[in-house]
């Protein structure tokens, strides 16, 4: 049984929705050096998970995630050399990796502030469902360092559109949840506290969903980024053909013919 010791983790064994949550709040869910390598080590151990199906992320307390903790992390790192901190800047961006590469879909619940590597961890979830607090900043540039950091100038014009990336990863500005959903950063918007709730419901529904199918949709979206057009008609032909030969494009015809719900593999 997978059982971290940095964070938590429950999985809801009918829905096969599985839930991570950020646990340090008096730290506002700040992330250490242990956090991140656990969390990293977490979405490669649950590609693999038979009985998760969807997975969600959310902080506990009043912040989803602050970024790097400036106290275990920060001044830690001044004493490393090169070689030192490339090791960790590597660590933080195979943690994106990881998320990206899962088969599972990934849903943030975004229940209070995302900052810093908090909101590259939230961008590099499928989906993000932020409270109406849940302001969200890539603050890199803020402290000196590259707004370009996790992945985040490959992810985020790809959400959100070059210019407004440029704006967000330049400046660091804060901006506030009906912004991030009005430009497409968040998918949705709901109530304070509600965020969780929200964003585990939507997993349920994902989880009854046809799998493998939803598996090949992220794997599609991750792969096409780097293809031309023709590239990606012919992937998506070949891909679509193969689903075509999969037990559950019968199920749904059959489940459609004699008027009920499909029931997925």
């Amino acid at each position: 049984m997978f059982e971290p010791q940095s964070f938590k983790y429950s999985l809801d064994e009918v829905t096969g929705v599985a839930t991570i949550t950020l646990d340090r709040p008096d730290r506002l869910n700040a992330l250490t050096f242990e956090v991140y390598d656990e969390l990293r080590r977490a979405f490669y151990a649950l590609h693999d998970e038979a009985s998760v199906r969807v997975i969600v992320i959310t902080g506990s307390g009043r912040a989803f995630c602050s970024g790097g903790d400036v106290e275990d992390i920060i001044g830690a790192l001044f004493e490393r050399d090169f070689r030192g901190l490339l090791e960790f800047t590597r660590m933080t961006c195979d943690l994106i990796l990881s998320m990206r590469r899962c088969r599972k879909p990934i849903i943030g619940a975004l229940n209070g502030t995302v900052a810093g590597a908090g909101a590259v961890i939230a961008t590099a979830c499928d989906l993000r469902v932020g409270a109406e607090c849940a302001k969200i900043a890539y603050l890199f540039t803020r402290v000196g360092l590259s707004g370009a950091d996790m992945g985040a100038a490959w992810m985020l014009p790809r959400i959100v559109g070059l210019g407004k990336a440029s704006e967000l990863l330049m400046t660091g500005d804060f901006i506030s949840a009906d912004e991030a959903h009005r430009i497409g950063l968040y998918n949705r918007v709901v109530a304070d506290g509600e965020a969780l709730a929200a964003a585990t419901t939507l997993a349920a529904t994902l989880a009854k969903g046809p799998s493998f199918a939803i598996e090949i949709t992220k794997d599609a979206l991750n792969r096409e980024a780097s293809m031309d057009l023709a590239s990606a008609l012919e992937a998506e032909a070949q891909i679509q053909a193969a689903l075509m030969l999969h037990p559950d494009f019968r199920e749904s015809y059959e489940a459609f013919v004699e008027k009920r719900k499909p029931d997925f593999l």
